[in-house]
This record gives structure tokens, sequence and C-alpha cells, in this order.
């Protein structure tokens, strides 16, 4: 079994990186894998501490149609050049954390996506250089209210809501080519189910491509698109993302009451 990175909460707050054990039990490391972090000597047992969103990061950028089966189904082609957006890091929920439909939205979709996480400053790399950059991978899901999406035009608000990057359970340093992502809703078939090499612009292209743009810093994720066959999440829902050689990302849709303040309308 792969190693797997984890970032854990104990029961009096504190914050910790570590090595999540066959046993369930996590190793304490003394800083982010990324950055060098060594394990320690302090172990917390399965009933000490609650699993977070596997990293912190200062962004997270986002490509759109990176495979050409989901392009399609958009209605668009595949892009002549990566097609990047941005998710604020609130936006991040841990596996078994709540995704809250809006209020503001009336379809909010699934998109099971691989995301990479960066493990070095990175500025201005040639694909080969990114291959370095690329400090592991994890599964994520870019919930978006698609109706939003669709009035906007752009797409920060459809994309950027909290609980809309459920990301975990943790982090895995090597990745088959070929690993199979698919996405289940309420434990039924698949309804997305493709292998991670059938994108567009492969995750070095990706890396070396946003490096151009801005400085990826260590911790930061990227998401590398969604498959064909994105679709309505609903109230109640159980949704996985799973992608071989990782593991299962598992939350649950639910509302949540509050106020939405109506724009002032125009003189």
């Amino acid at each position: 079994m792969a190693q797997r990175y984890v970032r854990v909460q104990n029961q009096e707050g504190r914050i910790y990186y570590g090595l999540l054990k066959p046993s369930q039990s996590v190793q304490v490391l003394d800083a982010p894998p990324w950055l060098q972090g060594q394990p320690t000597d302090l172990h917390l047992e399965p009933d000490r501490y609650q699993i977070l969103a596997p990293c912190a990061p200062s962004k997270i950028v986002a490509v759109g149609k990176n495979y050409a089966d989901h392009a399609a189904e958009m209605g668009t082609d595949v892009p002549r050049e990566p097609l990047l957006f941005l998710k604020p890091s609130t936006a991040i929920i841990p596996t078994g954390g709540e995704i809250i439909y809006p209020a503001q939205a009336q379809r909010v979709d699934y998109e099971g996506e691989l995301a990479l996480i960066i493990g070095d400053r990175t500025f201005s790399c040639t694909p080969t250089q990114a291959q370095n950059k690329i400090w592991g991978y994890t599964i994520a899901n870019d919930v978006t209210a698609r109706d939003l999406q669709q009035r906007d035009g752009q797409w920060t608000r459809a994309k950027g809501f909290d609980t809309f990057c459920p990301l975990g359970p943790w982090i895995v340093r090597e990745l088959s080519p070929g690993a199979r992502l698919q996405t289940f809703i309420n434990e039924q078939a698949p309804v997305q189910s493709a292998s991670v090499d059938q994108m567009v612009f492969p995750p070095d292209v990706l890396v070396s491509y946003i490096s151009q743009i801005m400085t990826l810093l260590p911790g930061d994720v990227i998401l590398t698109g969604t498959p064909v066959g994105v679709g309505p999440l609903h109230l109640g829902d159980f949704v996985v993302v799973e992608i071989e050689g990782i593991g299962r990302l598992e939350n649950t849709v639910i509302s949540r009451e509050y106020t939405v303040v109506q724009p002032f309308e125009k003189a």
C-alpha cells in the first residue's frame, strides 16, 4: 500500500501532518511533508483525531474542459490552451464534510477530478521540470452551481461557494498513468468513469502552463478537470469520487437556511 499523507486535528485543536498507518493511527510529522517534514515519536490513535483536507493551499487553480468527451457534453470544442479558473481556499472541505446546496442555485453538479499537490515554489518551468514540482496526488470534487455558471458567463460565483471543493482523503506520492476515476451517487452504478490519462493536457503540461502565469507555492492545489458524466446533486445525496491508487472522497449534500440578499434594482 502506498504511503498516505494526511492532515488531522487532535482533540485539543492542534493540527498536524502525518502518515496514516494501516491501523488507522497517525504518525505525526514535524512539518508538511513537501517541506521535508520528518516522522516524530508522536502517534495519534484513531479516536484521538479528526481527518481534515490533506493540505491548506494558498490557491486552488482549476482546469475546465480537459477531457474531450466532457467538452462535448458541455456543447463546446476542446480549448486550444488549458482553460483556467480559480476556486477560493475557503471552498475546501474534507472527506466526510457536508456540501451545502446554496439557496441562490437551482442546479448544483458534481465534477470528480484528480488533484495535484505542488511541492516546491514553481515559476516558468518546462513540462519536464514540472514533473518534479508535483509532490503528490489526491481527489477533488469541483462542485458547480451550473445555472449560475451559465447565467454569469464567468465562473467565480458558480465555483466559489463555501464547501464547493471537497478534497482528500489523503495524498499519495505516485499514481499509475492509467488510474481510473469514478464518481458514484448514493452507491449506485458510476455516473463518471474514465482513466486519468484521457486528459487533453496532462499534469506536467498543466503545471508548466500555469507557472507561466502565476507562481505556484508548496501545498497549492491544481484540479485537472472532470471527465464526461457530470450531473446534478440533490439534497441528501451521498457522493463518492474514487481514484484507483488513492482512495475514496465521500461527502453528503445538505441545505442551510440563510437570507439571500437581493441586489439593488436600477433606478
